[in-house]
């Protein structure tokens, strides 16, 4: 409710992106890191001073999390990572602000049971950052993050060695949750402002929403974001309860995530023509929330076909 909140007041989803990421990785790193690490990172990512993200996706891995070549050798009582990630939110502010990401790399053999998920200080020695200028979700960077030797103690290590893909999955849980009431909230504070101006805008004669063909298109879209707005509470209310819905929940997860993004940009896109000219202008604000839901169409938590994989996976096994 709170990420639908965020998204209400800021629908160009940047403010939900920093937030959604705070929460789902620091949930994460409460759970399955150890005590010394929680107090090192916890306190000052929740106080604000630090960020805290996730470092999964490379160039030639995209949505295929467990094809990852970023490799973490031991060495002592450290870990050497050599490696590139790509595509990363908040590069930028966790250089500025200190923090740094979850990161995957492969400490053991091939596919997903080699990985490891290790927290890595963003200005260690050894990393370099590049920014990607994206089309939208101006409010929070993304990059590349280059990892040259860079040697982190062991003590950053989250959980156990070689269960970093397990982890990784219980947070894209929670995340695509998040990013799913984000859409929701996006999407009903435009479609707000859509209605307003049908009920004022006049053509013809009449107002649009005397207008069959407008009245009932705003009927079918409040309706399909009332309906995905309920599957990601239920989603939502499944993670609180997660022991009894623990088979359930990547399922419900990704039916939130596939389903949410898609509504909210039909929404989006049918005020916009509502609005007309206007709506294409920069000045409406209505090609923002376009530009930074549409991140989350083509991958960002997951693209839709990995949610279509992940759902057709579980009802089909």
């Amino acid at each position: 409710m709170a990420a639908e909140e965020i998204a209400r007041a800021d629908f160009t989803m940047a403010t939900a992106v920093f937030f959604l990421l705070e929460n789902s990785w620091g949930y994460i790193l409460d759970k399955y890191g150890s005590e010394e690490l929680r107090k090192e990172v916890l306190h000052k990512v929740a106080s604000g001073e630090n960020f805290l993200g996730i470092a999964s996706t490379e160039p030639s891995g995209g949505s295929d999390v467990a094809n990852l070549e970023t490799s973490a050798k031991k060495e002592g009582g450290k870990y050497v990572i050599n490696g590139e990630k790509a595509y990363i939110s908040g590069v930028m502010e966790a250089k500025e602000m200190g923090g740094g990401h979850l990161t995957l790399v492969r400490t053991g053999g091939k596919g997903h049971k080699g990985i490891s998920m290790i927290y890595v200080p963003i200005n260690s020695e050894g990393i370099t950052v590049s920014r990607i200028e994206n089309m939208g979700r101006m409010g929070i960077s993304t990059g590349i993050i280059k990892y040259d030797n860079v040697k982190i103690d062991e003590k950053f290590l989250v959980g156990e060695e070689n269960k970093g893909f397990y982890y990784a999955m219980d947070g894209f849980n929670h995340a695509r949750v998040l990013v799913a009431s984000a859409c929701i909230g996006s999407a009903e504070a435009i479609l707000e402002e859509g209605l307003k101006y049908i009920k004022e805008r006049e053509a013809f004669g009449v107002k649009l929403k005397d207008l069959q063909s407008i009245a009932f298109e705003a009927a079918e879209l409040y309706t399909k974001l009332e309906m995905a707005r309920l599957l990601v509470y239920k989603s939502a209310w499944m993670l609180d309860h997660e022991e009894k819905y623990k088979d359930e929940i990547p399922k419900f997860s990704a039916m939130a995530k596939l389903i949410a993004p898609q509504t909210a940009f039909d929404v989006i896109k049918s005020v916009m023509i509502w609005f007309g000219a206007y709506g294409y202008t920069k000045d409406a604000l209505i090609e923002s929330g376009m530009r930074g839901l549409m991140s989350y169409l083509v991958g960002a938590e997951g693209a839709l076909n990995i949610m279509k994989l992940i759902i057709s996976k579980e009802i089909l096994k």
